[in-house]
């Protein structure tokens, strides 16, 4: 589904499933971001890297997260914002320099809220993958979704 005008809870169906653009990353990237928000020796120096679990330096899986966020927010056009009510995370396989992401994001259920005629959940399942279609990470998102106003 490919939407250019805002979304509200009325608009949004099981089932439909959005395409974000893409984000390149590189290796100056991962290290700026892990520096400040994730200083561990595979984030940050590319030869420790080497030596570690991941065998070669590897984003923060909060930096994919964050990457991961941006893309919604520009894919899913909710008219209230992408407003996070809690969620699973994962991170099948290590991002990497060089590896160009977009994310597939398919909502899986829309409920209306018993307490609140005003807005709704809707969870959706964001894919996260690489140029070669290989998962980075796997988010499950619970959103509140706001009714249309008026």
């Amino acid at each position: 589904m490919s939407a250019q005008r805002p979304l509200y809870f009325e608009d949004v169906s099981v089932g439909d499933a959005f395409r974000s653009g893409e984000h390149a990353l590189d290796e100056a990237q991962i290290v700026a971001f892990a520096r400040q928000f994730d200083p561990q020796p595979f984030h940050t120096d590319p030869d420790a890297a080497e030596h570690s679990f991941f065998q070669g330096l590897a984003a923060s899986g909060w930096h994919t997260a964050s990457i991961t966020m941006k893309l919604l927010v520009q894919s899913l056009p909710l008219g209230s914002g992408v407003i996070g009510a809690g969620g699973e995370v994962t991170w099948p396989r290590p991002t990497r320099p060089g590896d160009t992401l977009h994310v597939v994001s398919r909502v899986l259920e829309v409920a209306a809220s018993a307490s609140k005629p005003d807005r709704g959940r809707v969870t959706v399942e964001c894919s996260t993958l690489n140029q070669r279609g290989e998962l980075c990470q796997r988010l499950v998102a619970r959103l509140v979704v706001m009714r249309r106003p008026g």
